[in-house]
């Protein structure tokens, strides 16, 4: 059965599965390669919103990715299709909603080291939040050398240059502003959530002052926080690094450059990544418009929103105890500045069907609720867990609180109670972290990057 929903831009067309009204694919903004997005304000008839959009070309779109670990859980019968016209986003609301009803919106920010991901992956297929009358938006953006490639001509065409990622993130979140109230939703009660690149992401936009009045609290799920490691670093660093390309393609202008092909831009790009050893460069940097300022500078200044956060990580994530700690400073900062509270977690749960114990990403079944698409034998305690986890999420995206009168209390992280909201293996409790523990799992024990 379908839904039709008059927006600002026009009719869109969704379809009602199982008592949620699905739409996806809807196009958000457009943008020519390594330049910053222009917003959609209207179409042309009627938006058939019935199937997924282009997800942005990465390593899945060349290579077999069947024997990794994230394949089995993330992408197993999933087709995708990959392109630069990749600006799409998936919106889901319980069916019978009004226009204007007023609901809280999660906007989520997909993880994959900012080279890799989408929207539909295994896990976000559609979220069980609507359920709890939370509507969920799930968006693409660009990624890798197309998402946060840096040059200096495209300096001199738009006065900065990069972040072309975060900014797409940023057109998202102004057509979600724009839009969602013929959905349902509030405009002026939008959370952002990520995990993983995505968490540095809702970082990364919560510290930018482009998303002034969009972002009313923000969850960061195994990523984000404090950290020196992490810090942003200028944009002129990198450029340098980008402008070999010139040489590798036999481009000769920014143009010819812009219009190199695009999956043997690809190739050259990682197979000049892996030679020269380079690193991951392709992350978000101080570009002087987008980000202005590293989040030391921005604590220092006291430019911190005040919107009120969760914010945690796994036991057996890639980096465990580094993961942790960054996540305790934030919350600590907040306190310390008289800013909204911040709720801290740790998620414990070993999954069942293998022996990954609870692993980077792993968590992301519970707070979305998919188990329907996932192959895991879960147990009665995991459906248990997942009720409560999507309940303190949709309670916080609703008023900023976690808490309800049916769940155990969940109080802020602050300098005389460090502790952390534990989910997994025992009961669902408050409880101190041991980062002795998780520092020696992290130097001594192997994990699973994403």
């Amino acid at each position: 059965m379908f839904r039709v929903v008059n927006t600002p831009c026009g009719n869109v067309k969704g379809r009602c599965e199982e008592g949620i009204v699905c739409f996806r694919g809807i196009r958000y903004a457009t943008a020519k390669r390594w330049g910053y997005p222009e917003l959609v304000t209207s179409w042309d008839g009627e938006y058939e919103a019935l199937e997924q959009g282009h997800s942005c070309y990465q390593n899945k779109a060349f290579n077999d990715e069947s024997g990794s670990f994230y394949f089995k859980d993330f992408n197993e019968g999933n087709k995708y299709t990959f392109s630069e016209d990749c600006l799409f986003l998936n919106i889901f609301v319980k069916d019978g909603v009004e226009p204007n009803s007023n609901l809280p919106v999660i906007v989520y920010i997909h993880g994959g080291a900012f080279i890799n991901g989408c929207s539909y992956e295994r896990p976000f297929h559609r979220p069980e939040w609507p359920r709890k009358d939370v509507i969920a938006v799930t968006i693409h953006y660009r990624l890798g050398l197309l998402g946060f490639g840096c040059f200096k001509e495209a300096e001199e065409e738009s006065g900065h240059a990069g972040n072309y990622g975060l900014a797409d993130q940023i057109a998202a979140l102004h057509w979600v502003k724009r839009n969602i109230a013929s959905f349902g939703g509030n405009p002026d009660n939008i959370t952002i959530m990520g995990q993983s690149a995505g968490a540095m992401s809702v970082q990364a936009l919560v510290l930018s002052p482009e998303t002034e009045g969009l972002i009313n609290k923000a969850v960061m799920v195994s990523g984000g926080g404090n950290s020196r490691v992490m810090s942003l670093t200028p944009s002129s660093k990198k450029m340098d690094k980008f402008a070999k390309l010139y040489e590798l393609t036999g481009s000769k202008t920014f143009e010819e450059l812009r219009n190199f092909d695009v999956e043997e831009l690809h190739r050259i790009y990682y197979k000049y990544q892996k030679e020269e050893k380079i690193g991951l460069i392709t992350i978000p940097y101080i570009d002087g418009k987008v980000l202005v300022e590293t989040q030391f500078e921005s604590i220092k200044n006291k430019h911190l929103k005040n919107i009120p956060y969760l914010i945690g990580t796994t036991s057996e994530d890639m980096v465990s105890g580094i993961l942790y700690d960054m996540a305790r400073k934030w919350c600590l900062v907040q306190e310390k500045q008289g800013l909204s509270p911040s709720y801290l977690w740790m998620f414990d749960r070993y999954l069942p069907g293998d022996n990954s114990g609870a692993w980077h990403a792993g968590d992301l079944w519970y707070w979305f609720g998919t188990f329907n698409n996932c192959w895991r034998p879960f147990e009665k305690k995991d459906h248990e867990l997942k009720e409560a986890m999507i309940s303190y999420l949709t309670n916080f995206a609703r008023n900023g609180n976690p808490n309800d009168d049916n769940l155990p209390n969940w109080t802020p992280l602050i300098r005389n109670n460090q502790k952390a909201m534990f989910f997994g293996e025992g009961d669902i409790r408050m409880d101190k972290v041991s980062r002795r523990k998780l520092y020696h799992f992290m130097l001594f024990k192997k994990t699973k990057g994403f």
